[in-house]
């Protein structure tokens, strides 16, 4: 766990930042401040297909993103410059992530396109993930979380596109017979709807995933565990484009645990991770604090 705030940008990236940036990459940069990230296209696309510069820019979140139309800049130079860009936000300036957005089309429609990637600042001490992992067990990544971990402490990982794409290979990872933690993130409801504020199609999606779950859950075993939560608040209601930052839900499903169980309001992400390590009776070497006696039948 770090023991300081991520740095954030409200003003852009600073004189020290932008000019290592640019010599690293031999290209200039434009926009350089927070901006919403289909608007930013809009606005300075013309200008980055006339000249080459990349367009930099970051939200209220600790990251910089740096967009290119994929016919001006190909895909692998963009994730070039990201590493980059990752190599040198670093210590004081060490973003959380730095983040790919490609994108297409031609002024006036330019669309961003599904081939974002993101480079994140590597856990500053051993995760769950990576506890998990030393201990012989196995962690499946879905969706954005070998990125979210910059790679440590996944065994396998699953990218995916689409909140469909996900509930897909979920559905197909539920029938195997592994030992450890699937671990998924539905990238839909933040990329497509939240930060778009795009109630109708937040609703939606939603919807399609409620009715996925009542699927998925039968599909559960003995001796299976199911945790659903979200990393922030996206409310897409809310006048910003930025995380609302709401209090997340927290719900618990398996055979065998008690029903009904009222966990309360938790302090920290950290007792999820507690109670994972708890449930493979494992030494908890993170923060947090288990729920697992409150929910296990037997304990």
């Amino acid at each position: 766990m770090s023991q300081w705030p991520l740095p954030t940008y409200p003003q852009g990236f600073p004189p020290e930042v932008t000019r290592a940036l640019e010599q690293a990459w031999g290209r200039p940069m434009i926009c350089n401040r927070p901006y919403s990230g289909t608007q930013v296209i809009n606005d300075y696309g013309p200008e980055h297909l006339q000249n080459g510069a990349l367009i930099v820019y970051t939200s209220a979140d600790s990251v910089l993103q740096i967009a290119a139309h994929e016919e001006k800049i190909p895909l692998e130079d963009l994730y070039k410059y990201c590493r980059i860009a990752r190599e040198i936000m670093q210590g004081k300036h060490g973003a959380g992530r730095i983040i790919a957005r490609p994108f297409i089309g031609k002024a006036g429609s330019f669309t961003r396109t599904g081939n974002r990637h993101d480079y994140s600042l590597e856990p500053p001490s051993p995760t769950m993930l990576d506890i998990l992992l030393e201990a012989g067990l196995d962690v499946i990544g879905v969706g954005k979380i070998e990125d979210i971990f910059a790679g440590k402490g996944v065994s396998e990982s699953h990218p995916v596109k689409s909140n469909n794409e996900g509930m897909e290979k979920l559905s197909e990872l539920a029938r195997r017979d592994f030992r450890g933690l699937c671990f998924a993130n539905l990238v839909d409801f933040d990329m497509l709807y939240g930060h778009r504020n795009d109630v109708d199609g937040y609703a939606n999606a939603l919807t399609e995933f409620d009715i996925w779950f009542g699927g998925f859950l039968p599909k559960l075993r003995d001796g299976d565990l199911l945790m659903l939560t979200a990393d922030h608040g996206c409310d897409p209601s809310t006048p910003s484009t930025d995380h609302s930052r709401e209090y997340v839900p927290l719900l618990i499903y398996s055979p065998n645990i008690k029903k009904g169980v009222d966990l309360g309001t938790r302090a920290s992400f950290a007792d999820i991770a507690a109670t994972a390590q708890k449930i493979f009776k494992i030494p908890q070497q993170t923060q947090g604090l288990s729920f697992l006696k409150q929910i296990a039948q037997n304990v």
